[in-house]
């Protein structure tokens, strides 16, 4: 998963609009995926945090993620992942559609997400330990849907409905939980920014709609 830092907030060209959110779901997939690599990281603490326009809805957010990046070394992030996502047994906070859509991992979320990827001709690569309802893997097909060029399904009505059936339903939830956890310091950020990125992302599908 491969993503440059993003200018979170859109400008004033449509083509520029849509590679800020193919990067900032790519960044998303990153930060969320596996401990966060040096380079990113070093990257992000470096990140432009003024808005190119006055009152952007993601400017707060993405100044904070910014700021946690900045107050955290890679090793305390790294330990917080850790802490969060991994180690032996159940996680403290799991980042899998499934468990928020049924209570439970591989189920029916999961058989219906395989079919529509299929669909889109997509498959999970079997090195990938994480299966597809993984946030990192959802955000990833995002970004193929935004920015890929096969053209009969990259378009917005596919990531419209994409979205709706497999992001929208359950992505609050996880933010809700990684905002509350005790230990969340540098991810309580991220669920921040992943928030206020659903919403506007929501908003413009809504928009689409009418």
């Amino acid at each position: 998963m491969n993503a440059a830092i993003p200018l979170p907030l859109p400008t004033s060209s449509a083509l520029d609009e849509e590679t800020a959110r193919a990067e900032l779901y790519g960044l998303l997939a990153q930060l969320y995926y596996a401990l966060p690599p040096a380079p990113l990281l070093e990257a992000l603490r470096v990140a432009v945090t003024e808005a190119p326009m006055a009152g952007g809805f993601l400017q707060e957010p993405w100044q904070q993620l910014v700021a946690a990046a900045r107050a955290h070394s890679d090793a305390a992030i790294a330990a917080e992942y850790t802490a969060l996502f991994g180690g032996v047994g159940k996680p403290e906070v799991y980042l899998y559609g499934s468990h928020y859509l049924s209570g439970f991992l591989n189920e029916k979320p999961l058989a219906r997400l395989r079919s529509d990827l299929a669909q889109f001709g997509l498959a999970r690569d079997e090195a990938m330990p994480e299966t597809e309802d993984h946030v990192a893997y959802l955000c990833e097909v995002m970004r193929y849907l935004i920015a890929g060029d096969d053209m009969s399904v990259c378009h917005l009505t596919s990531q419209r409905d994409f979205y709706a059936t497999h992001l929208q339903p359950w992505l609050e939830a996880l933010c809700d939980v990684l905002q509350a956890h005790p230990r969340a310091q540098f991810y309580a950020a991220l669920a921040g920014l992943t928030r206020a990125f659903a919403v506007v992302e929501a908003q413009a599908f809504d928009m689409l709609d009418s």
